[in-house]
């Protein structure tokens, strides 16, 4: 009876730690300089908004957030990384539409974007814009572009940052809406892409704002129409292209934050709160303003909901509009 109650003692004591050492690990989280992950280059809309917000997360939670950026393979290499570290809440990643996108677009993946990673928050939407060449097209509208692209079909030309990129995928969603023949050209980044619509070599455009707004205000470019479901305050004046003469058109690149899979829930939560208090500062509020970003802030569960609707809708667009990679 002895040894039978001195093993359910040590059983008992082997189920306790475990339970400690995770409260041990929430309660005084984080404990060294968290890692926050950007699988794009330095410069971009996502990586402002990650070191904006990692400023405020410093100062909030008393630990470094140190921007890491691991570029490469639309965003697939530091989405690997993160899937592989330790789920202690010490490294995290900012990721894009391109969690939903990517399992579709290529034929293999090293990671999971449901199975491998915890939501933490939706962050913000960064809308795309429908642009023109101002001084050489004709058209002047969303109405305009709609009437020239079926009286010649498969000669309108649209630019994007490359394909499956959420440039290209706009492009997409508007030709099967409206049943438009487009011809797309796909570039390897935004950058050169803009600066074939300045030249004249391309017709359309669904740029970001973040790069095609300083453009749009020098009157280079013009704004047809922005892609989100609500008018974007970076661009108020710009009707959205369900209010341009494509009811129901809705395209809106979200960003936001995962955690490796298994990562303790209090840990999620605490950092889930800080990130939505980070979003609520008015100078938080400016900065991402100034890269055309619209603030959400969700819940771990809104964000996983969100993650599932958006792999049901774009695995089924890529499908049916054969979207490949090059």
């Amino acid at each position: 009876m002895a040894i039978h109650r001195r093993t359910l003692a040590l059983l008992a004591t082997a189920l306790v730690l475990p339970c400690a050492a995770l409260a041990q690990t929430a309660a005084s989280w984080p404990s060294k300089p968290v890692k926050w992950v950007v699988p794009f280059p330095p410069g971009g809309a996502m990586d402002v908004i990650a070191r904006t917000l990692g400023e405020r997360l410093t100062q909030d939670l008393g630990q470094p957030f140190v921007i890491e950026n691991r570029p490469g393979a639309g965003g697939n290499i530091g989405a690997d990384f993160v899937a592989k570290q330790p789920a202690d809440g010490h490294t995290i990643m900012i990721t894009s539409i391109g969690m939903a996108t990517n399992k579709a677009l290529y034929a293999k993946l090293n990671y999971d974007p449901v199975k491998d990673f915890t939501p933490v928050s939706l962050l913000a939407v960064v809308p795309n814009v429908l642009v023109v060449n101002a001084a050489r097209s004709a058209d002047k509208s969303v109405k305009d572009v709609l009437a020239h692209a079926r009286r010649a079909p498969g000669k309108l030309t649209y630019a994007s940052a490359g394909n499956g990129t959420s440039i290209h995928l706009a492009g997409e969603v508007f030709a099967s809406m409206a049943q438009l023949q487009l011809l797309h050209i796909p570039y390897k980044g935004s950058g050169p892409a803009v600066t074939d619509m300045l030249g004249g070599q391309v017709d359309l455009m669904f740029d970001s704002i973040t790069s095609a707004r300083p453009h749009i205000q020098s009157g280079k470019l013009l704004a047809l129409g922005v892609t989100s479901a609500r008018r974007s305050s970076a661009l108020p004046d710009v009707p959205t292209m369900a209010e341009a003469g494509v009811p129901g058109y809705e395209v809106s690149p979200w960003f936001a934050v995962f955690a490796p899979a298994g990562t303790p829930a209090d840990v999620v939560a605490k950092l889930n709160k800080s990130l939505i208090a980070a979003m609520r500062q008015p100078e938080t509020l400016k900065k991402l303003e100034s890269v055309g970003a619209e603030p959400i802030g969700s819940t771990p569960q809104a964000l996983a909901e969100h993650l599932n609707k958006e792999l049901v809708r774009w695995g089924a667009l890529i499908k049916d509009r054969d979207i490949r990679l090059d």
